[in-house]
């Protein structure tokens, strides 16, 4: 292990930093206060990556990215949260009599392990972490863990305004808290506008056996945000059903509703909600539909510039099959109501079929279908044919009937708009096929596939520069060719507006597949998919995910680990 010496020192000792440079940050440190590694971060004197590397050699300790990383609830209640911001630490794992702590300060650890000994009566192991993620995984769990009292008082100053079902009771649910008390609802008005706060696409309310948890999806991440007590769990799920308009009484099969929040601000937003049974009771899922974060301008969506062509042009067809592709979550309902907005005008009749109807668009005539009376998609489509429309939105292709008579209207001089659940554009044609459509139908009947995913974007708030070896480029799909234009590539250190992530917000990268005649043969003479998307690469000058996700790293606005893991490889 190193002598004992101060951080500082031992950066000089290194040639890491300079002495004027030490200097600096300590009078830097003496003004704003913190901790040295802090002021030297936040100078610009050494990098938070670097810097725990360096801690962690010099001191033979393990290191560990907090950033990705989940903290055990068990060990976070073992050590104040007073002596965590004193000695900036955090502890982050239990097994047996054993507690692993994270330091970002190791010049003291010898003794701060004897003290955390003494009042966990565990055996101390170390290692080590970034000063900014350490702070940052103390704000998180530590709030997460709070008292439920506290919590509530926390939250009366956010409480906002909600719209019920008129005539709707509230209950007390198995003799424990009532869904009417107080607490309960100050809880739930304080989670809905957090949830619009931190631009969640999801909330999780989930019942366990021991404990109760509420996550947020933020950027495609799924945060722990805090744990009631289990006791409250009925009370919050009937709060929640009660504001939905569901069936508070019946538990044992899933129910779907909707709810409206609006905020003292006139904002409003929309929630849909699905409730489920589960092992200890209902585990609730609220999407957020927030109009205001809804991006319909189609130059914002991150399409290239020959991507955007092929997108517009295909919208100004006046028939024609444009599918969008991609799992849940993907942003199709952005890139499809972006197409909407394109065809909406007062010379077109725009009709829509959606389950649900997810945002209100003026100008256009939005369904909602209705499977449990018998009004399905396809019912829907043979209405809009007898209303003299131009363009036609199905809200998704499900099966053959519905891909039939959308087929049917979009070579009959109708442009239909649709989505399907795949992959990429080519196993887009492969699911129809399977689905029982002719291939010479989808040859013939399709105009154009968008294939899309959503990939994190580097956070402004502490982007620096970063170095991506050749060799991991080249890996990657980078042409050799094109390695020097790979010069801006950033990365996220970590800080506080990112949650330590080094990742806010998230951009869309895209496969757009025109059908020309070369991929019109293709697919009628029942090529596979990989020989489609060659066909569309090599012919028609197709972007493929992973190209598009490369462009966006080459431009410095996501990471290198973004593009290998949000984004499919290709096997041209």
């Amino acid at each position: 292990m190193a002598a004992k010496k101060g951080i500082g020192e031992l950066l000089v000792r290194e040639n890491l930093i300079e002495i004027d440079q030490l200097e600096e940050a300590r009078k830097d440190q003496k003004r704003n206060g913190g901790r040295l590694t802090s002021a030297l971060v936040r100078m610009g004197y050494v990098k938070d990556a670097d810097l725990v590397e360096f801690l962690g050699a010099q001191y033979n300790v393990p290191t560990i990215d907090l950033r990705h990383f989940e903290i055990d609830p068990e060990a976070i209640k073992l050590v104040s949260k007073q002596i965590c911001e004193k000695h900036s630490i955090i502890p982050v794992s239990k097994a047996g009599k054993s507690l692993v702590v994270a330091f970002s300060d190791l010049t003291n650890m010898i003794y701060v392990k004897d003290d955390l000994s003494l009042i966990t009566r565990c055996k101390i192991e170390v290692v080590v972490a970034s000063d900014v993620a350490i702070a940052t995984a103390i704000e998180k769990y530590y709030d997460s863990g709070a008292k439920f009292d506290n919590i509530m008082h926390e939250m009366e100053d956010s409480e906002e305004a909600f719209e019920v079902a008129p005539g709707s009771q509230a209950e007390i649910v198995d003799n424990e808290t009532g869904a009417d008390d107080g607490p309960i609802i100050k809880f739930v008005n304080m989670m809905l506008a957090e949830a619009i706060k931190t631009k969640t696409s999801d909330i999780h309310v989930e019942p366990y056996e021991k404990r109760f948890r509420v996550r947020f999806r933020i950027d495609g991440r799924l945060v722990e945000k805090v744990q009631p007590p289990p006791g409250t769990a009925n009370a919050i799920t009937s709060r929640l059903k009660i504001l939905s308009k569901m069936d508070i009484s019946e538990r044992r099969k899933p129910q779907d509703g909707r709810l409206k929040v609006r905020l003292k601000s006139g904002k409003e937003v929309d929630f849909r909600v699905n409730c489920t049974p589960v092992m200890f009771g209902e585990k609730v899922v609220l999407r957020l539909l927030d109009k205001s974060n809804l991006q319909v301008d189609l130059t914002k969506l991150g399409f290239d510039e020959s991507q955007m062509k092929m997108f517009t042009e295909a919208l100004k067809t006046p028939q024609g099959m444009i599918l969008i592709t991609g799992p849940t979550g993907s942003g199709k309902t952005t890139t499809i109501y972006s197409g909407l907005a394109e065809l909406n005008n007062p010379g077109k009749n725009v009709s829509t079929a959606e389950d649900p109807v997810e945002f209100n668009l003026d100008g256009i005539n939005q369904v909602q279908v209705n499977p449990l009376i018998g009004f399905t998609f396809a019912d829907a489509l043979r209405a809009f044919l007898r209303q003299d429309p131009e363009a036609i939105m199905v809200g998704e292709i499900r099966d053959l009937e519905t891909a039939s008579v959308a087929y049917k209207a979009a070579s009959t001089g109708h442009l239909v708009v649709s989505t399907l659940h795949t992959n990429d554009a080519s196993a887009t044609v492969a699911r129809l096929v399977d689905m029982g459509v002719e291939p010479y139908v989808v040859a013939e009947g399709t105009t154009l596939i968008i294939a899309q995913r959503l990939i994190r974007k580097v956070c402004p708030t502490c982007i620096t520069d970063h170095k991506v070896p050749d060799e991991v480029l080249l890996d990657m799909g980078v042409a050799e060719d094109k390695l020097h234009e790979y010069t801006n590539i950033k990365r996220g250190e970590g800080c506080n507006d990112c949650q330590g992530t080094g990742t806010r917000g998230r951009v869309a990268i895209f496969e757009v597949m025109p059908f020309n005649a070369k991929v019109r043969e293709s697919i009628i003479r029942g090529a596979t998919p990989l020989e489609m998307k060659r066909a569309a690469v090599f012919e028609a000058g197709m972007i493929t995910l992973r190209q598009s996700a490369l462009l966006k790293l080459r431009d410095g606005q996501t990471t290198a680990e973004e593009v290998m893991h949000g984004s499919i490889k290709d096997d041209l």
